[in-house]
C-alpha cells in the first residue's frame, strides 16, 4: 500500500528539483508526487515533465501565478487522495527510508496526527555548523521546517493547512506557525534516531536567519519578532476554532 502524497512546492527550482524527485521517487510509501509549480520562470516545469514520463507517481501541477509557498502546499494537499501527505521543498531530499519510518510510527499510534523527521542540515556555513549549540538549535528546527512533516492529511485540512497571510508570504515563518499549532493542538514527536531528510544550505533562507537569531550572530528585532508572534498566535487561535467547530457538530453513523 502506498499512502503518502508528497507535495514538492516549486518556484524557480530547477537546479535542485531532480535531486528532490529522485529521492521522492526512492520512497515505496509514495503513491502520489505532486510538483506544484508556483508560476516559476525557469525551467522547473520542463525538469518536472521530463521525471512524469518514466515515473507515473510524478505529476506536475501548475498555478496560474506565484502565490506562494504556503499556498502551493495547500493546493497540492487539497488535490491528495491518501490518508497522509509530506511536504519536500525542491531544495531539499529524503534519506532512503524517510516515509517507511514515518508510516510505521503513525499506524503504531494511530492517534497521533503528525511525525515529523529529523534533518541533516547540508553545507551550512562554519560559523553556524560549528557552534558548540549547533546541535540543539538543529533539533528545535527540525521540529518546524515543512520538510520534515509526514501528516494526516484530515488533520491538515482541519487545520486550515498552512497559512498564507500577506506577512508570512513576504517574511516567511509559515512553517513554525503551523508547528506551533500542531504542538498546541496535537502535539508532534520527531524520530530522533536517524537522519531522514537532508536541508541543502540556501543563503538568506530562513533556516539561516533561525540559526543566526539563536546564536546571537545578528543583532535582534524585537518590533519583527512581535509581529511574526502576533501572526503565528492569530493563525492558532484560527486553527483551534476550526477544531472546536468541527468537534461540536453532529456526526452520522455509517449505514449498516
Amino acid at each position: 500500500m502506498q499512502p503518502i502524497t508528497v507535495i514538492v512546492p516549486c518556484y524557480n527550482g530547477a537546479a535542485t528539483l531532480a535531486r528532490a524527485l529522485e529521492s521522492c521517487i526512492g520512497q515505496r510509501e509514495a503513491k502520489q508526487i505532486f510538483v506544484v509549480d508556483d508560476g516559476s520562470t525557469d525551467a522547473s516545469a520542463s525538469v518536472a515533465r521530463v521525471h512524469a514520463l518514466r515515473e507515473p507517481r510524478v505529476k506536475l501541477v501548475q498555478t496560474a501565478g506565484n502565490g506562494g509557498l504556503a499556498r502551493a502546499r495547500n493546493w497540492g494537499a487539497l488535490l491528495a487522495d491518501t490518508p497522509f501527505v509530506a511536504f519536500l521543498d525542491a531544495a531539499d531530499e529524503y534519506l532512503p527510508g524517510a516515509l517507511a519510518a514515518a508510516v510505521g510510527h503513525l499506524r503504531e499510534f494511530p492517534r497521533e496526527a503528525v511525525v515529523r523527521l529529523d534533518v541533516d542540515y547540508a553545507d551550512f556555513p562554519k560559523v553556524i555548523a560549528a557552534r558548540a549549540d549547533f546541535a540543539r538549535h538543529a533539533a528545535t528546527l527540525s521540529n518546524t521546517v515543512a520538510s520534515s512533516i509526514v501528516i494526516r492529511r484530515s488533520a491538515f485540512l482541519a487545520l486550515g493547512g498552512f497559512p498564507i497571510d500577506e506577512f508570512f508570504r513576504r517574511h516567511g515563518g509559515e512553517d513554525g506557525a503551523l508547528s506551533w499549532a500542531l504542538s498546541e493542538i496535537f502535539s508532534q514527536r520527531r524520530l530522533d534516531n536517524a537522519k531522514r531528510v537532508r536541508m541543502h544550505y540556501r543563503a538568506g533562507a530562513a533556516a539561516e536567519r533561525f540559526f543566526r537569531a539563536q546564536m546571537r550572530l545578528c543583532a535582534p528585532d524585537p518590533e519583527f519578532d512581535a509581529e511574526m508572534v502576533k501572526h503565528s498566535r492569530a493563525f492558532l487561535d484560527g486553527a483551534r476554532e476550526r477544531i472546536r467547530e468541527l468537534r461540536d457538530l453532529n456526526v452520522s453513523a455509517p449505514p449498516g
